[in-house]
């Protein structure tokens, strides 16, 4: 038996809410949670003109969903205030967690992206302009932008007959089951991504390039998309 830091926002956050809900509906073998909640304010939304992520701010507050699983509730001023007293931790909704906190703790992140070839923001929009695979890696935090050692990088299938649309939505949705399913990972650890060059961490993605998104989607799948099992 383990215990086991869930780091989110004092806030509703549908990330948090469907990592847990797919956590427990499986064998949690007696582990241990506790819901870290550091402060979020909301802000106004920034333009885009594809939205590759539903909106995070539309679930339950993690607040109640502490209450609803029965986890110990631990609301955080800073990152600094998260307790050192798990054996492990995951990050379901955080900004970058500081060095003074992850110093002496095991820290768990899902990245939409495959580390170390795509990092930082708008990944898989990124990987799509850039013509990257697009998967998502499961790793511990260090001190750099979405690197530190990989667990298990899994790529998200694109078939053929997909939108836009479809692919974000399954390539949100693998970052979700992989990080509920983190213990089958840390015992069956996988990444035929190895040996990729290291990219530099992406920025937001300004709207003059994003613009091009649905014309190299085409080229994309095109050049990665493959035929449903059932074809």
């Amino acid at each position: 038996m383990a215990s086991i830091g869930i780091i989110t926002y004092d806030y509703k956050h549908l990330k948090t809410e469907q990592v847990l809900r797919n956590l427990f509906a499986g064998n949690t073998d007696g582990d241990q949670y506790t819901l870290f909640a550091l402060k979020f304010t909301p802000r106004s939304p920034r333009k885009e003109l594809f939205c590759h992520r539903p909106n995070q701010f539309t679930g339950m507050e993690t607040s109640e969903l502490a209450n609803k699983y029965g986890l110990p509730f631990i609301e955080c001023e800073t990152d600094i205030d998260i307790s050192s007293g798990c054996d492990l931790y995951m990050i379901t909704g955080a900004g970058i967690i500081s060095e003074a906190c992850i110093q002496g703790k095991r820290i768990i992140n899902c990245h939409s992206g495959i580390i170390p070839m795509t990092r930082g923001l708008d990944s898989f929009k990124w990987a799509i302009i850039d013509h990257k695979p697009i998967g998502n890696t499961l790793h511990y935090i260090d001190k750099n932008v979405d690197e530190g050692d990989i667990i298990a990088v899994k790529q998200t299938p694109l078939y053929s007959d997909d939108t836009l649309s479809m692919f974000a939505t399954r390539h949100y949705y693998e970052e979700i089951i992989m990080l509920a399913n983190y213990k089958y990972y840390l015992r069956n650890p996988e990444n035929t991504f190895s040996k990729v060059e290291r990219c530099e961490p992406y920025r937001r993605m300004p709207l003059a390039i994003e613009e091009k998104l649905e014309d190299e989607f085409l080229k994309y799948k095109a050049q990665f998309s493959i035929k449903r099992h059932n074809d």
